[in-house]
């Protein structure tokens, strides 16, 4: 609305998790469904400040229902006189905490003048595909799906799936005619591990373009995809804080097999080195994308962090490492950063290690991500325990782990070490410990 800004939140969050993201952003009105109205409720109260709006549910104490809250609210249309707001999205933090991210224009454009302007540029949107049904099967708090979000501001029919079920997704395709969806590898992974005789027993001619991001995706497993469905997969790549940064199509994906692409306007690809130098193509550095507009990227709240991803005005790093080859091709080969990725969902091991580090015989932790075949990565806790105490329960580590984290955080396994290899200045080699569980030096694609 005007003079508002919106914040997609994970609906998945611990309310401590949920408290934090409410008091950074201040927000003032909470909007849930009955599956998160509880941890909703105890979050504003520890934050002493908002209202919340349940839809599904009837009328509960401490929360007012959707259609009592829209019958309060006068039924015309809001002022379009004033600039639109940034809209927020938050990650998981690489200190512990999540930051949030202002959306870049290019998902919602704040280069508009006022609300009127970025309706219209909606519109405009909805009437190039004036008849696609399109299909969200990944949760709504994230970014990918937002191109399908404004479809359906703009009056375009969107169909939803609460969770990713392989054969209820090619059910919804035959059955609502989809055209355009967004997925991650693990749905693709997911799909293919279908039996050939329930694959085809559904209808998935409409389906004419799917975007896929959220997580490398492995060049062969690309290739089934396009084998199965056809040339109708478009990669991108980039972040929260970037919307997408580069992109390749089904062809160029067969053609340079392992590439995320080349950079997409506004953006412009280059690989620095240690020495802060630019290095020619084919050498791999740290990946920097430099933004036309000079905008960058922003973290909400937390100037030092916006400037730290930064070597020049309108220049970051996402920190991954990579190189550019003579075509202008992309190639990722690893994070620089620690980041989990797992499912399609980031998971920053700083957070987890923040938990644990607190449980009473844990003496010292390092959590990193190891091979799963499903989701990609998966999360494993290395713990040193302290000296003297009893050996300690798996059980019990996870149910500490749950009651403070969301679920999807929380490690999959745990490894009792006698050192997670902290040098003279405390530093870890992450990418020591993870070597032990990969066969090779973990890659990106």
């Amino acid at each position: 609305a005007a003079g508002r800004s919106s914040v997609p939140i994970n609906s998945f969050l611990a309310e401590e998790e949920l408290a934090y993201i409410l008091e950074d952003a201040g927000v003032e009105l909470l909007f849930t469904g009955p599956e998160g109205l509880e941890v909703a409720q105890r979050a504003v109260r520890t934050v002493g400040r908002g209202q919340v709006v349940v839809w599904r549910a009837p009328k509960t104490q401490g929360a007012q229902g959707w259609e009592e809250w829209l019958a309060q609210h006068p039924d015309h249309e809001p002022p379009t006189d004033m600039p639109p707001l940034p809209h927020l999205h938050y990650t998981s933090g690489t200190t512990g905490r999540p930051k949030g991210v202002e959306t870049p224009p290019l998902m919602f454009p704040a280069h508009c003048k006022d609300v009127a302007e970025f309706f219209a540029l909606m519109a405009q949107e909805v009437r190039a595909l004036p008849s696609a049904v399109c299909l969200a099967a990944a949760p709504l708090y994230h970014t990918s799906p937002m191109r399908l979000i404004r479809a359906f501001a703009g009056g375009a029919k969107l169909v939803t799936q609460e969770r990713f079920d392989a054969e209820a997704f090619l059910a919804a395709v035959e059955q609502h005619d989809v055209e355009r969806s967004v997925l991650v590898p693990t749905h693709f992974r997911r799909l293919l591990a279908l039996d050939e005789e329930t694959r085809a027993r559904y209808d998935l001619s409409s389906l004419k373009y799917v975007t896929h991001t959220g997580a490398a995706c492995p060049a062969q497993l690309k290739e089934q995809m396009i084998a199965w469905l056809g040339p109708i997969f478009i990669e991108f790549y980039g972040g929260t804080e970037t919307g997408p940064a580069a992109k390749i199509d089904s062809a160029t994906a067969l053609a340079h097999p392992g590439s995320v692409g080349k950079a997409s306007p506004p953006f412009e690809a280059l690989i620095i080195g240690e020495d802060g130098q630019e290095l020619p193509p084919g050498q791999e550095g740290r990946l920097y994308f430099h933004d036309t507009t000079g905008r960058g990227i922003i973290y909400a709240n937390d100037p030092e962090k916006t400037r730290a991803a930064h070597i020049a005005p309108g220049t970051f790093t996402l920190g991954d490492v990579g190189y550019i080859d003579h075509e202008g091709y992309i190639f990722i080969t690893d994070r620089a950063s620690d980041m989990i990725v797992s499912g399609g969902v980031n998971i920053y091991p700083a957070e987890i290690e923040a938990v644990l580090i607190a449980h009473d015989a844990i003496e010292d932790v390092a959590v990193i991500g190891v091979p799963d075949e499903d989701m990609g990565e998966s999360v494993k806790a290395l713990i040193v325990p302290k000296a003297g105490t009893d050996p300690i329960d798996e059980a019990e580590l996870d149910r500490f782990c749950r009651a403070r984290l969301a679920a999807y955080k929380c490690p999959r396994s745990y490894d009792m070490v006698e050192t997670v290899g902290r040098n003279a200045m405390g530093k870890i080699s992450k990418r020591a410990l993870r070597r032990p569980y990969w066969p090779t030096d973990r890659t990106i694609g």
